[in-house]
């Protein structure tokens, strides 16, 4: 603990102090329980895009069991890109307990062309399964880069909490009651020395008024 005046107007201020922790420390509170639910609800999304990717790639791969025999789907297009990729990703700016946070709008996808002829009859539902995989994984992205956001913004809002329980408003107390012990003590000690000097006047004049008799 640092060094402190033993002071009125430091009592004051530690006084001013005590009451800016104690007002601040709920708010942190607060926005600590609302990141907490925010990276529950995050951490659920992903866990449900995860199990409905698996559940697509087990409907995929039955599918191509029973329609794939038309031969395997082009990987490329005639240009030699690829026959489906991502062009962009949309994603609007998010807000949560003061963090902004990217949030998943969807894709545009680039179809490079291919041979209608020399292609299997089922590469169009293929690729469209295929969209919706690469849709998931992207989402999946975006909420990955939300929950590192949110939770370095959790360490940092715990630290401040811990800050002002565990340290911030005991030493703010501990001074208050310091400052308020000593000066307890001083005015008491005033008061004895004021009735001292007042008892030394008393005899002081009572000597005097004796003295002075025939």
């Amino acid at each position: 603990m640092a060094k402190i005046k033993l002071t009125k107007n430091e009592l004051k201020k530690q006084k001013d102090a005590l009451k800016m922790y104690q007002r601040y420390l709920p708010t942190l509170l607060l926005k600590k329980q609302q990141l907490q639910v925010e990276i529950r609800s995050v951490e659920a999304r992903r866990r449900e895009l995860e199990a409905a990717r698996e559940e697509l790639e087990r409907e995929f791969r039955a599918w191509i069991g029973v329609f794939g025999e038309g031969g395997a789907a082009p990987a490329y297009g005639a240009d030699g890109r690829p026959l489906l990729s991502v062009s962009s990703i949309r994603t609007v700016s998010g807000n949560v307990a003061g963090v902004e946070i990217p949030v998943f709008q969807g894709a545009d996808f680039e179809l490079a062309e291919y041979d209608l002829f020399a292609s299997p009859l089922w590469i169009d539902p293929a690729l469209d399964r295929l969209k919706k995989a690469l849709l998931m994984d992207l989402e999946r992205k975006v909420l990955a880069e939300q929950v590192r956001r949110l939770e370095h913004e959790l360490r940092v809002t715990a630290q401040r909490v811990n800050l002002f329980e565990k340290v911030k408003i005991p030493e703010t107390q501990e001074s208050i009651r310091r400052i308020r012990i000593y000066l307890g003590d001083q005015q008491t000690a005033q008061v004895v020395r004021g009735k001292i000097a007042k008892r030394k006047v008393v005899a002081a004049a009572a000597a005097k008024a004796g003295g002075g008799e025939p």
